[in-house]
């Protein structure tokens, strides 16, 4: 028979009190059993002869308890017991639990008391709680008004929380912390890998509960967190903006731990002799050790609450961000409007003075031929040559303008039937011009506007066949897809990364960037069968129209590979 000594220090789990236990527990302040070896009596009748129903005995002191409960106080070698509830907010907190090794009573004056000190203790419990860790609550505040005073001054919350690394990790006590947006994941103290983090955050998404995730076991839920327990057994993480993909979280290492238990907490099942099974109550209560690995300390509730706090904060540095952004893009629109109308005006406006000079210099030079000399009409003839060429960026100029104020037409388009008309087109112009086309394998459809992206392969393939000063030419047509697309196309969903390669005489590294500007060439006004400049910039117009980009891949003198992507939908 276990004695009081060697059940001392001893834990119980929390299923050695079943739910319906527990809520009488709540409802009774006492629960009596003067003599586990009572013969229970039973009701007469069974049901109420009024409602038909069992009658709830709830309340009553007199009711029998439950064979189970009786089987494991025998077990324990208790002959009576009495338990006082201790109550916090309207929740079983705990028992005073009391045993007796032979058949006991308590008279109704001593149960009086008893239930007055339960009720004593739990009003003092809610007051201990309310005062624990007082001193740490008070540094919690100190360390939210500096959060509040950095953020609050900063751009980017980003910004603002990497000001404030050791404060970020003492506000709930950890050894690790990483703020993660979109783009970047800013590490603090000891962490797992990034990559480790990234796929944390995707399986920890759905398990958010108010913006708020925390466990102190994660590797129980997800396994792949054994890899590395050692720093990040507990996590605790925020989700401050989904839509932006802001999130921090903050880690606890691994704390292993022995826990005498009263016996083996695992409740043994009995099979009985019509094969059901039956959960009985452990025989033995002698100590049992149980080593608990891959477990962190606990978040306390004050760390949770200002985790929480910190929240609220963040959000409003977000939500003004949010609001200063969308102004600045509200008058960066209006501005490419006005923009837009300008050069569309201004290039149509341009138009009918230019081509009267150019009309009047043919007309000097056919009128007044025998009365200039030779330097007089060459100087006409430069007129007329310039007019033409001013006449050519205004177009350009013009057309780049009504691709800004076109709306999109969208459809489904097949790209292969697409780009072998556009080379058929293009080696009709250019029947001089020996190419090899190459296409590796079917273009897809795509939802997009025909006529538009023809005009992007159209420069595009063109601009291959113009700057290819070799003997055997060869431009290749295709795609990306899968990984390899998702990878260059970043930022579409479900991208598809087209290309156009070649191997002409390829662009210097330093002008990269500078060949999608309008009206920018890298050589001679009439090198390479001249041009006006634009080619490129309304080809990457047309791209960010679709909703993606254009980017460029060349080594002078071996060749080029443009390639850009078109999203699913796009804003027009």
């Amino acid at each position: 028979m276990p004695t009081r000594k060697r059940l001392l220090g001893l834990r119980y789990p929390s299923s050695d009190i079943p739910q319906q236990a527990r809520h009488l527990y709540t409802l009774n302040w006492l629960r009596l059993i003067p003599d586990v070896s009572y013969q229970p009596v039973a009701l007469t009748p069974t049901n109420n002869p009024v409602t038909q129903q069992p009658l709830d005995l709830s309340l009553s002191v007199l009711r029998s308890v439950s064979p189970l409960h009786l089987e494991y106080l025998q077990n324990m070698g208790v002959t009576a017991s009495m338990s006082i509830s201790l109550m916090q907010d309207q929740k079983l907190w705990g028992l005073i639990a009391c045993h007796h090794l032979s058949p006991k009573y308590v008279s109704y004056n001593i149960r009086t008391v008893c239930e007055f000190i339960g009720q004593v203790m739990s009003a003092e419990l809610a007051n201990k709680v309310t005062n624990e860790d007082t001193a740490y609550k008070v540094q919690l505040k100190t360390l939210q008004a500096q959060f509040i005073e950095a953020l609050s001054q900063t751009e980017y919350f980003l910004d603002g929380m990497v000001q404030l690394e050791p404060e970020l990790l003492q506000l709930v006590n950890a050894t690790g912390a990483v703020i993660c947006s979109a783009s970047q994941c800013i590490c603090v103290g000891e962490t797992p890998a990034e990559a480790d983090v990234r796929a944390l955050l995707n399986w920890m998404k759905p398990h958010f509960h108010q913006s708020l995730f925390e466990t102190r076991s994660l590797s129980q839920n997800y396994p792949a967190a054994e890899s590395f327990k050692a720093i990040a057994s507990g996590v605790l993480a925020l989700e401050i903006s989904k839509v932006h993909h802001n999130y921090i979280l903050w880690f606890r290492p691994e704390v292993v731990q022995t826990v005498n238990w009263g016996g083996n907490p695992n409740k043994p099942v009995e099979v009985l002799a019509d094969n059901s099974l039956r959960m009985s109550p452990r025989r033995s209560f002698d100590l049992w050790q149980e080593t608990v690995r891959a477990s962190a300390l606990p978040w306390k509730p004050c760390e949770i609450e200002a985790v929480i706090e910190l929240r609220s904060l963040l959000v409003g540095v977000v939500l003004r961000q949010a609001d200063e952004l969308a102004l600045m893009n509200f008058e960066l629109q209006r501005s490419n409007e006005e923009l837009d109308s300008f050069a569309y005006i201004a290039s149509h406006d341009l138009k009918e003075p230019l081509r009267g000079i150019h009309n009047y210099a043919n007309f000097l030079m056919e009128d007044y031929a025998t009365a200039l000399d030779g330097d007089g009409v060459a100087k006409l003839q430069t007129m007329v040559r310039l007019t033409q060429r001013m006449e050519d960026l205004i177009n350009s100029l013009l057309h780049f303008s009504r691709l800004g104020r076109a709306e999109l037409m969208r459809q489904t388009v097949n790209l292969d039937e697409l780009v072998h008309q556009t080379i058929a087109t293009l080696t009709i112009a250019r029947p001089q011009n020996e190419v090899e086309f190459r296409i590796p394998r079917f273009l897809p459809e795509v939802k997009c506007d025909r006529a538009q992206v023809n005009e992007l392969f159209t420069n595009l393939i063109s601009n291959a066949i113009k700057y290819n000063n070799k003997a055997e030419k060869w431009i290749e047509i295709g795609y990306l897809a899968g990984q390899e697309g998702e990878i260059a196309g970043a930022g579409n969903v479900s991208p598809i990364t087209f290309y156009v390669g070649d191997n002409g005489i390829g662009i210097p590294p330093e002008h990269l960037d500078k060949i999608f500007q309008i009206f920018r060439r890298l050589h001679g006004r009439d090198d390479f069968g001249g041009g006006t400049g634009a080619g490129l910039t309304i080809a990457r117009k047309i791209a960010e129209r679709h909703g993606g980009r254009i980017w460029v891949k060349s080594i002078p003198a071996e060749g080029s590979t443009f390639y850009f992507t078109l999203a699913a939908e796009a804003d027009a």
